[in-house]
């Protein structure tokens, strides 16, 4: 069954690793998204490390598929965005103000979010796959 992921910043990056749960993931996957958020970390990463220009032709390449598309915040994601703060605050687990962001917009668009960091987890309404 194709399925529509979100992909956060670690899994694009086994992804590029060519990591073989990660590149499983992406051929029985529909329709690839991709956060604003976890692209500008991936870019400052870029910018931060020694392979800068690969990178970024590799991330192009990747961004430049039929099946790839970048998800941005609009006002809806804002009222996600508070329930799940709301939600945090009281259950005393926050998590990265970004990781934030990209919960709402996974909640908003109905997506399986792919990532690694175990904080999502205190999240139960987003459905998270890790290879």
């Amino acid at each position: 069954m194709a399925v529509k992921i979100c992909l956060d910043t670690n899994m694009y990056t086994a992804l590029a690793k060519n990591e073989p749960g990660a590149l499983t993931l992406i051929q029985r996957s529909s329709h690839i998204y991709i956060s604003f958020i976890a692209l500008a970390e991936l870019r400052a990463g870029f910018r931060s490390g020694t392979k800068g220009a690969q990178n970024e032709k590799i991330l192009q390449r990747f961004l430049g598929s039929d099946r790839v598309e970048i998800l941005f915040a609009d006002e809806q994601t804002t009222h996600h965005y508070a329930r799940i703060y709301h939600q945090l605050r009281k259950q005393g687990t926050p998590i990265p103000i970004n990781d934030l962001w990209i919960a709402a917009l996974v909640i908003q668009y109905d997506l399986l979010l792919c990532s690694r960091d175990t904080h999502f987890d205190h999240i139960p309404q987003v459905p998270r796959f890790v290879p």
